[in-house]
């Protein structure tokens, strides 16, 4: 019996590990995760070490998913208003204090790292909306969504300040799937639809040169082909480029002769379909979808009415961010520096997303439990 106890805590160590993994859900997530890893080589083909990098940010991913995926939704929903806190009080140190890059300020340095405090409010505005709907379930009214609409615009208008379009376009897409999910009629949403149409003109004087010049960019790329228009005519002709088949893997010209502008994160999207072609993309999108009815299917059966805004936030998360990015890298959307879930190279969008998944899988596994 003492030889077997070692065997035995490694099976009941194994069991805690996989108990909380919901099969379906990591398969994909993997799917997608080799893609990128399988597509990255090829784009970085001259620096190796981005995969090696790469393989680095997966393992702080994996970890995270699988802390939030022990974390039941109750306690979540506890973590839901010091975590928005949090968030909105390092936006404001951003502001303040934040470094310089490119002319945008979203960094704040941490002892010897530093750290984009934006990428927490994708996780920490849909719980904080999905709490406060929950406290007000029975009594849902107007003025609620209203409330809700405030704790929205508040963190997104100071992530736009950045200026941050890509990211605060992400938050705010969180913050509506939670506000829709909750039951907004659908009268105010066509009403919303139509102010915000009519607000595009007065918006336009507040966006910046570079954001006004994207939009003009996008619907006629060739009257900057150097400049501005640059990113998307060449990764329209990489994406057109690889016909049906694709060129193969390693065999994108476009790609190795540098012609896309940062393959290697938002525009990677270009370098997998110059390779693998438009049954390359059908299968990237299938992959996709099947996530995104995962997600769903485990928002629909969850237990409470924060777990389900929740869950269905986070998953349609999945949606913008594969929409939006490869929108733009076909040229039908600006470009917003959104990368490819689960494919681009990056450590902290990719944490972010697996956190997303992790807390999908709670949901799931805590599904049965009976709230008091």
């Amino acid at each position: 019996m003492a030889l077997d106890a070692p065997h035995l805590s490694l099976r009941r160590l194994a069991g805690r590990f996989t108990g909380s993994i919901d099969g379906p859900l990591f398969t994909l997530a993997l799917i997608l995760v080799a893609i990128g890893l399988v597509t990255l080589y090829s784009a970085s083909y001259e620096y190796p070490a981005r995969v090696t990098g790469q393989l680095a940010n997966l393992a702080v991913a994996f970890t995270a998913m699988w802390v939030f995926a022990q974390i039941p939704p109750q306690t979540l929903m506890r973590f839901a208003v010091p975590a928005y806190l949090a968030g909105l009080l390092l936006l404001v140190a951003v502001a303040l204090f934040g470094d310089i890059a490119n002319g945008a300020r979203r960094w704040l340095h941490v002892g010897v790292t530093r750290f984009q405090p934006s990428e927490m409010m994708k996780i920490a505005m849909p719980l904080m909306l999905a709490w406060y709907f929950h406290r007000h379930e029975a009594t849902l009214r107007t003025r609620d969504f209203l409330v809700a609409g405030v704790l929205l615009l508040v963190p997104v208008l100071l992530i736009a300040k950045q200026p941050d379009l890509g990211t605060a376009v992400l938050v705010m897409a969180a913050g509506c799937y939670v506000i829709f999910f909750a039951g907004l009629s659908w009268k105010v949403i066509a009403g919303l639809a139509v102010a915000g149409i009519a607000g595009l003109f007065p918006l336009w004087g507040l966006l910046h040169d570079y954001q006004r010049k994207r939009i003009l960019t996008l619907l006629d790329p060739t009257t900057d082909p150097l400049g501005a228009g640059y990113h998307i005519i060449q990764s329209t002709i990489a994406v057109g480029s690889g016909g049906i088949l694709g060129k193969g893997w390693l065999q994108g010209t476009q790609t190795h002769l540098e012609f896309i502008p940062e393959r290697h994160t938002d525009f990677i999207f270009a370098v997998f379909s110059e390779e693998f072609g438009l049954i390359g993309n059908c299968v990237l999108l299938l992959l996709y979808l099947l996530l995104i009815a995962r997600g769903l299917m485990i928002a629909a059966n969850a237990p409470t009415f924060f777990s389900r805004l929740l869950a269905g936030a986070v998953t349609l998360i999945f949606f913008t961010y594969a929409f939006v990015n490869m929108g733009m890298v076909s040229g039908i959307l600006p470009v917003v520096g959104v990368p490819l879930p689960f494919v681009s190279y990056g450590g902290t969008a990719l944490a972010t997303l697996f956190v997303g998944i992790g807390i999908l899988m709670s949901v799931h596994r805590h599904r049965k439990l009976v709230q008091t």
